[in-house]
């Protein structure tokens, strides 16, 4: 690893902040170039691209920092708090079955998008897909599969059962950064396309939109000049509960671990309980919407879900600096079996989409449930409307229930298809 110009995370804070106060003045000029320019590339695509770029010209570094972390954990569940605090279940729930459907889809894209990706591949370099025992190439793509499919507890068990490798594993977790992110951009930039997209699909979106329109009178309806009072109250909301999730998620992981086996037991279905950030992101938004049943989600008028987009968009600018541009040609097989996969994916959900007319939305979201998870599917839901953020998390939480299981199918798929 290569030290990058800049390590000490308070600079590189204050650069990632920079980036977005430059993206969010620019993209609110109305007229000239950048009104052509953001009506072209969404803005929440140049907040994860212009940190890339910073990390791929070697200025900053993902792996000498801890901003992610500090955002995953941190704020990522304060947004959570905020941006449910007027969540309107019956509206939500008001979605229907496509969503899920989507979803579903998109976890069986990735089941079957690897064994077909290693066939495409073994055709014109069967290198790329072989390896033997322990270096055999099937048994590190299951690890993908597991962060695909559900998080980073399911892929953690996919290494623990298959053993792949440990000094090669790093060229694994380099595809699934880079794959992952790149189709997360196509994603957030079919996002400003939305109409267009929905029109083609025969998109019935009448339900999502009378969330929004339900979720906007609401907030006009309580929308109050915010006073000192106000942003603490809203921080105390915010951090209680990301302290109160924390709390209890060490302790709920740390109790199901010591006490059942079949938790602590990495090759099991149920090992995603053993997981802390799988209980932060389930209690924090418990927590949130709990809080709308009370007075509390009359803080929606004093900017409550502002304030989480705000924490959502320091997290993207994070995930963005995972992205090397840079060490995409690095290993072009093993980069065209993650490109290959991840089309067969999207694919997959274009196809269902297209004969349920189910709303991009759905297809977006479902997608990042799977690919991105906890931390980037809320990114994705908030983006088309922050009522929608609970769609994401929602989503993403029952990501990690079948993610273990889903990409067992897909490694024992994938062993056979790389000994044709």
């Amino acid at each position: 690893m290569i030290e990058p110009l800049i390590t000490d995370d308070t600079v590189v804070f204050g650069l990632l902040t920079l980036c977005l106060g430059f993206i969010f003045y620019t993209s609110s000029i109305t007229k000239g170039f950048w009104k052509k320019f953001y009506s072209i590339v969404p803005a929440v695509l140049m907040c994860y691209l212009l940190p890339a770029i910073l990390a791929s010209s070697g200025i900053i570094s993902d792996e000498s920092s801890n901003l992610y972390f500090v955002a995953s954990r941190y704020l990522l569940p304060a947004a959570l708090v905020l941006m449910t605090l007027s969540i309107d279940l019956k509206a939500i729930s008001n979605l229907g079955s496509k969503a899920l459907i989507m979803f579903l889809t998109g976890s069986v894209g990735i089941i079957i998008g690897g064994p077909i990706a290693i066939l495409i591949v073994s055709i014109f370099s069967p290198e790329t897909v072989g390896g033997n025992d322990f270096d055999a190439i099937w048994r590190g793509l299951a690890t993908i599969a597991g962060s695909w499919i559900g998080g980073g507890a399911n892929q953690a068990a996919m290494l623990e059962i298959f053993r792949y490798n440990p000094e090669k594993y790093g060229g694994m977790v380099l595809v699934d950064i880079v794959v992952a992110n790149v189709w997360m951009a196509v994603i957030l930039l079919g996002v400003g396309k939305t109409k267009r997209i929905d029109k083609w699909l025969r998109a019935d979106t009448s339900a999502i939109e009378t969330l929004k329109v339900k979720v906007t009178a609401f907030a006009e309806k309580i929308t109050r000049v915010p006073t000192l009072k106000d942003y603490m109250m809203m921080l105390f909301f915010a951090f209680t509960a990301t302290g109160i999730a924390h709390f209890f998620g060490n302790h709920i992981s740390n109790f199901l671990t010591s006490t059942f086996d079949s938790v602590s037991d990495k090759k099991s279905f149920l090992s995603f309980l053993g997981s802390s950030f799988f209980w932060m992101v389930v209690i924090a938004t418990v927590v949130g919407i709990s809080l709308s049943f009370t007075k509390a989600k009359n803080y929606e008028g004093a900017g409550a879900s502002k304030i989480g987009g705000m924490f959502i968009y320091i997290l993207v600018a994070t995930i963005g600096m995972k992205m090397d541009l840079g060490k995409v040609l690095e290993n072009p097989g093993l980069i065209a079996i993650g490109f290959i996969w991840i089309t067969i994916h999207a694919g997959l959900l274009i196809l269902v989409a297209k004969l349920i007319k189910a709303p991009y939305f759905f297809l977006a979201v479902g997608s990042q449930a799977n690919v991105g998870g906890a931390a980037s599917a809320p990114v994705v839901a908030a983006e088309f409307h922050p009522s929608l953020t609970s769609v994401g998390v929602l989503l993403a939480v029952f990501g990690y229930v079948v993610g273990t299981g889903g990409a067992l199918l897909c490694a024992y798929l994938m062993e056979v298809a790389s000994k044709l």
